[in-house]
């Protein structure tokens, strides 16, 4: 765990493993958001560069998420499994946000319902 903590994995072989852990079909909420072309076409290249980054992130939590809920009985879950889902699920949900709050500035005053979306009090949603 020192390891991989202090040192890059090779982005090529994340990549591949994660291919192998796709966010199940009844869980909308794990697959990474993608930014609605609308709002997209606002964006600067600073923004989608970050947005980037942070899909990048998703993805590599979303496979995470999944591999730990494939390696454990969730009709017997022990509490340590429990929580480290809970803590997986709310790095996403945080992460989430975090998005959120960088795309609401770039749409400030350009897309009327943009603030519907990147509101924070806004309940995330499938789809």
């Amino acid at each position: 765990i020192q390891y991989m903590l202090s040192h890059q994995l090779q982005e090529l072989a994340l990549d591949e493993a994660a291919k192998n852990y796709k966010a199940p079909v009844n869980c909308d909420l794990l697959k990474v958001p993608v930014v609605n072309h609308q709002i997209w076409s606002q964006m600067g290249m600073p923004a989608r560069a970050q947005e980037m980054k942070i899909q990048k992130v998703l993805k590599l939590l979303s496979a995470g998420v999944t591999a730990v809920v494939k390696v454990i009985d969730t009709a017997n879950m022990l509490e340590a499994h429990q929580d480290a889902l809970g803590f997986l699920c709310r790095s996403f949900f945080e992460i989430n946000n975090i998005r959120r709050g960088a795309i609401r500035p770039v749409c400030a005053n350009r897309l009327v319902y943009c603030h519907k979306i990147c509101c924070l009090e806004v309940t995330l949603q499938k789809g």
